[in-house]
């Protein structure tokens, strides 16, 4: 029991960075596992080591997710391991983000994470001035961290190793000659874990303590989890994936079942109504115009716009069922997604996270329906020029020109998106007091303050990243910028209700008024009509929402604009097993080294995107097989 705790020495560094909250405060030194849980005060320290010990969800180079689809990227000038994945480049013997073992990368490893948990299970019991209450909540959270790292490592990689009960793995599965096992054993072990710490009914409703404990589980986080893990397991990827035929365990059996189970979107469907049902007792539910406080009166059309980019920004507001805060959403990331709004003296933000093309097409038309589907959006002339006007005066610049892409496009468009000559509210001293229509804008064609303003500081499609930044992150001054840093937003309400949606549609033979219910929600909050009224009245496909396999569209592509820049569609993608299809051909933007505007506004490829099926799981590291030989490398690798 005299085991080095050597993590909390690792950790100190970051506890400087971050503490806004429970979960920044690291442990002190403690020297052996019999300090650690002597008393209350040092066992909750632990259990700071255990959160700790989550991903780092809020970095390019710390989160797969962010570049990995290509949903943002960086130019040709910026190589970090998030981009270097996305094109390819990721090997066993060189992983970008080796959650394995974490040797050689900036991530932690997830099973020291685990090994984490398992010793605070195993000596929690020990501490002697814990309430009975006190205890049981740390041994719900403790599972909830337990499940969640088990998920994280079954959705990146497939088949792992499950670390049930105390080992002396320190940092990966060496030490211990561990199988990888089948992914429903896994899936099973995951929900068994989740359904002990919700069934406890240990977790609080609502953190009590908004100064120390933000950022710890709660009963509508843990019964979030659960319906995800529910969702993903009756996914494509997980459910009936003959593909993984030949992929087999020490036993000659596929790590992958072989038979479709449709009964398992029921089950998911039911953890998804419990889930919202858990989440509108505690307090979650939809972020609305309403929640939003202006300090002067706005434009209602403003007001929506910023109202969305709350919804993700605003620290802990209702639509939040749990942030994650060991990396979150700080300058590092805003920085790379404001542009300057006026001429500078100094570098102050750069502007290099980028939106391809093809995601800016992603976004319905004002009718809330696929653009070329439309028939009033004229899409064959989509590239061509078009001047702003006083019906798109809180859009885009009246008497500027821009893509006619960037004109009659929904709310999501532009709070999400930022471009040339589009209308920014809310991150500059100089809004103006009286109109908003009067708010500055990016000007980004070569040569312009938004462009390049020193070698490699650029925007490589003309589209930034909107969404990220803050609504409180301000310009003090032309050369000077205050950062709001938030929770990177794991768990939102606005996605459950499209999880619930899905499942619903997945386990019936049509779709139906309670399938369009969910969807409706969160379209009706970003200004839209229902879905079966939007596509009858305004799309050539009138009769889309009405099939099972049309809706299953439809739910992935509100999927895609809902949760843009979330991360989502680098796992929804591989999910569904349609990354193959999606990820695969040219990036473009606009030519933003152009200065006249007609140059400017010329589709460029900026990358060659290449999806294959070794991708949709990393590969386990090589060093790892070598020190457990009983370990499997996954298929193409």
């Amino acid at each position: 029991m005299k085991k080095i705790i050597r993590y909390f020495l690792i950790l100190m560094p970051f506890a400087l960075l971050y503490s806004c909250n429970y979960l920044d405060v690291v442990p002190d030194n403690v020297a052996t596992l019999d300090n650690a849980f002597s008393d209350r005060y040092t066992a909750e320290k632990y259990l700071a080591t255990c959160y700790w010990s989550m991903p780092k969800l809020g970095g390019w180079n710390e989160n797969p997710a962010m570049f990995g689809a290509m949903e943002m990227i960086f130019n040709k000038e910026d190589n970090g391991g998030g981009m270097l994945t996305a094109r390819g480049y990721d090997s066993p013997t060189e992983a970008f983000f080796n959650y394995w073992s974490a040797t050689g990368t900036p991530v932690r490893s997830l099973y020291a994470g685990i090994n984490n948990c398992n010793i605070f299970l195993a000596n929690i019991n020990n501490v002697r001035d814990l309430e009975t209450y006190e205890r049981n909540r740390l041994i719900a959270e403790v599972k909830t961290i337990k499940a969640y790292l088990h998920f994280y490592m079954l959705t990146y990689y497939g088949p792992i190793c499950p670390l049930k009960e105390n080992t002396e793995i320190n940092e990966s599965t060496e030490g211990v000659r561990v199988y990888r096992e089948k992914v429903d054993d896994t899936f099973s072990y995951i929900l068994d874990l989740l359904n002990e710490a919700i069934h406890s009914k240990a977790l609080p409703v609502q953190i009590q303590n908004r100064t120390t404990e933000l950022g710890r589980f709660t009963q509508a986080a843990a019964s979030f989890l659960k319906a995800k893990v529910m969702i993903y397991w009756a996914s494509p990827l997980f459910n009936g994936n003959t593909n993984y035929e030949s992929f087999l365990d020490h036993k000659g059996e596929p790590f992958f079942n072989q038979t479709y189970d449709p009964d398992r979107w029921k089950r998911a469907a039911d953890a998804c109504d419990s889930a919202i049902m858990v989440s509108n007792s505690c307090g979650n539910r939809l972020y609305q115009v309403s929640d939003y406080v202006t300090s002067k009166p706005i434009s209602a059309v403003t007001k929506r716009l910023n109202m969305l980019r709350h919804s993700v920004s605003e620290r802990w507001n209702c639509e939040l069922i749990w942030g994650n805060t060991t990396w979150p959403v700080d300058a590092g990331v805003q920085e790379q997604c404001i542009p300057r709004f006026e001429e500078a003296t100094q570098q102050t933000t750069t502007g290099n996270m980028s939106i391809p093309l093809n995601i800016a097409e992603k976004f319905y038309s004002r009718n809330g329906v696929p653009i070329d589907e439309d028939p009033d959006f004229d899409y064959a002339h989509r590239y061509s020029l078009r001047t702003g006007d006083e019906s798109h005066k809180y859009y885009i610049q009246r008497g500027e020109q821009t893509a006619a892409l960037n004109f009659d496009r929904e709310p999501r468009f532009y709070s999400t998106l930022g471009f040339d000559r589009g209308k920014w509210y809310g991150n500059s001293y100089k809004n103006e007091p009286d109109d908003d229509a009067e708010c500055l804008y990016p000007k980004n064609r070569f040569g312009e303050f938004s462009s390049v303003f020193q070698p490699g500081d650029y925007n490589a499609t003309g589209y930034f990243a909107k969404k990220l930044v803050s609504v409180n992150t301000t310009y003090r001054d032309r050369n000077t910028v205050t950062y709001e840093r938030y929770p990177f937003p794991d768990m939102r309400f606005a996605e459950l209700l499209l999880f619930y949606a899905e499942a619903l549609n997945e386990m019936k033979n049509a779709p139906d008024e309670q399938v369009y219910q969910y969807l409706d929600m969160v379209r009706e909050r970003a200004g839209l009509a229902g879905v079966v009224e939007s596509w009858r009245n305004h799309s050539i496909y009138p009769d889309k929402p009405l099939t099972k396999a049309g809706m299953r569209e439809i739910i992935h592509r509100e999927r895609a604009i809902e949760l843009a820049c979330e991360g989502a569609y680098f796992w929804d993608t591989r999910r569904w097993k349609t990354a193959v299809k999606e990820l695969n051909g040219p990036v473009k933007g606009w030519d933003v080294t152009k200065s006249d505007v007609h140059d400017y506004y010329t589709v460029k490829t900026v990358y060659n995107q290449t999806f294959s099926f070794k991708n949709y799981f990393a590969p386990i590291p090589e060093s790892d097989i070598i020190k457990n030989p009983n370990l499997v490398q996954n298929p193409g690798w």
